[in-house]
């Protein structure tokens, strides 16, 4: 993705995987094989690999500088992490490398927001250092929707926040060292960063806005993972908390953004990365022009 610029705000994608990685119809129970190549036709042509039926997912940050703050949206998978297949996969030195070209070091950070606390959205929160997980990013405060925390910390008191230790390795950490700030559905940072709640694919997932001289861009988290969601919100994927909350989200969303030159920005969208969109006729689909410049 190449630099975008929203008013005084410059946005970067740092990558930590990009590639073919899942089956459509493993993902999506909703699944139907004439509708998605139905789509596909006019589809942007990165988003699916035809050769190994794979869709292209990729696993990025976001790099929000604003002229108050550098701030990271979602910090990918990590390190020295040892998770379970599917998120085992190496290069993670890609992103530590992309992050320092940015000219960004970790000391330079000062907020880190993340989406939702899942394993491929809090890896890079924290680094082994000595035998203990500390903070990666020693002066940022971290943003955590405070639902979000206490119905993982549920989860994981009960021993069931699979795949893996997330929440004690990649939050509980942040927490304990004071870095944490547990916010609210209505929390903003000032008036340049907003989050907005959009529940269902995690308990308390949420979407970071940035607003810079009228102009805005979201980033979207796990809302949607393909652009097939666009077309198809009713299509929830399967790792959902609560897929019919998922899918109201998204149509609740794609109701508010459409038409308005809001630049959409999901996680796992292949470079560039996400684009604004128009809204679709009445089953309430979303068509994504790709921010190409």
């Amino acid at each position: 993705m190449k630099q975008i610029r929203i008013g005084d705000v410059t946005i970067d994608a740092v990558i930590e995987r990009e590639g073919p990685w899942r089956r459509p119809q493993d993902f999506f129970p909703a699944y139907d094989d004439a509708v998605f190549k139905h789509h596909l036709k006019t589809m942007e042509p990165e988003v699916f690999d035809a050769a190994s039926g794979l869709m292209v997912i990729t696993y990025q940050t976001f790099v929000v500088r604003t002229p108050r703050n550098t701030i990271l949206v979602d910090t990918c998978t990590g390190e020295n992490k040892d998770h379970p297949p599917p998120f085992d996969f190496p290069g993670k030195e890609r992103w530590r490398s992309e992050l320092f070209a940015l000219g960004v070091t970790f000391e330079q950070i000062d907020y880190v927001f993340c989406t939702h606390l899942h394993i491929d959205h809090t890896g890079w929160n924290t680094t082994l250092r000595d035998g203990r997980w500390v903070p990666t990013f020693p002066n940022a405060k971290y943003i955590f929707h405070k639902r979000e925390y206490a119905a993982w910390e549920e989860e994981y008191a009960k021993g069931s926040n699979p795949p893996g230790k997330v929440f004690r390795d990649n939050c509980l950490p942040i927490v304990e060292a004071g870095q944490a700030l547990l916010a609210d559905d209505d929390y903003a940072l000032d008036d340049l960063i907003t989050l907005s709640p959009t529940p269902g694919h995690s308990p308390c997932h949420c979407c970071v806005n940035i607003f810079s001289r009228g102009q805005r861009a979201v980033v979207a988290g796990d809302l949607m993972h393909h652009v097939i969601q666009c077309r198809e919100p009713d299509w929830s994927a399967r790792p959902d908390w609560d897929p019919k909350q998922s899918a109201v989200s998204r149509r609740k969303f794609f109701a508010e953004v459409a038409d308005t030159g809001t630049l959409v920005l999901p996680v796992h969208f292949p470079r560039p990365s996400g684009g604004r969109g128009e809204g679709a006729g009445a089953r309430g689909g979303f068509r994504v022009q790709a921010a190409r410049n």
